[in-house]
């Protein structure tokens, strides 16, 4: 698969038409001065200019992007400006939700993996407890067999004590309940960052364009 079939997630491209008999050079003179920002290089090439930016400010009004190309092309209805920007930002933030739902994935997988032994010790507890309370059969008694030992004393105690604290149990249920792994953070994080990349990129375009516009018609 081509390359170019996916990086328009995190390029941004657009074309522009110049303002009737407006030059190559006067487009790229009014637009000059987005380009000579701190940590930013560009150079330009006959109806082209190419930039790059490294650790770009955040008063920079094209900080996002990292590097593009702008051209200028000349068509029978009058020159155009046509550009191609690259963002790492918008990147990140479309592969960040991919990361999270991986997280949220590893998350189940773990649960499901803990749950078959948690329900072998649970169910092993029940069988027990069911046993202790069966009564003795009187074959056994006859046979002399000792009776099955009954919940000392401390276990009474203690069993009546959580009778009169149903809501601390609860609460204590609520509790272990919360201390199981749970996927939800992973996928509120992966729509937090799916929401800011689509928001971004719908934004980014349009905004870029605005700029540029402003650029080369001002008087």
């Amino acid at each position: 698969m081509s390359l170019r079939f996916i990086d328009w997630i995190w390029h941004i491209r657009g074309s522009l038409a110049l303002a009737p008999g407006q030059s190559s050079d006067d487009a790229f003179d009014r637009l000059d001065p987005l380009f000579r920002q701190p940590n930013t290089s560009h150079e330009r090439t006959g109806d082209a200019l190419t930039f790059n930016k490294k650790d770009q400010a955040a008063q920079d009004k094209m900080s996002i992007f990292d590097d593009g190309v702008l051209r200028i092309e000349k068509g029978a209805a009058g020159s155009v400006l046509r550009y191609d920007l690259t963002s790492r930002a918008l990147l990140y933030c479309f592969l960040a939700p991919l990361l999270f739902l991986g997280f949220a994935q590893l998350t189940i997988a773990v649960g499901q993996f803990q749950k078959p032994s948690t329900e072998a010790a649970e169910k092993a507890k029940k069988e027990d407890k069911k046993k202790a309370e069966l009564p003795q059969h009187w074959i056994d008694k006859a046979l002399g067999a000792p009776a099955p030992e009954k919940p000392k004393k401390d276990d009474e105690d203690k069993k009546k004590g959580e009778k009169g604290k149903g809501k601390g149990k609860d609460k204590d249920k609520e509790k272990e309940k919360d201390e199981k792994p749970s996927p939800t953070p992973a996928y509120v994080f992966a729509a937090i960052f799916a929401t800011l990349y689509v928001a971004g990129r719908i934004l980014e375009d349009r905004l870029i364009k605005a700029l540029f516009k402003r650029r080369l018609l001002k008087p």
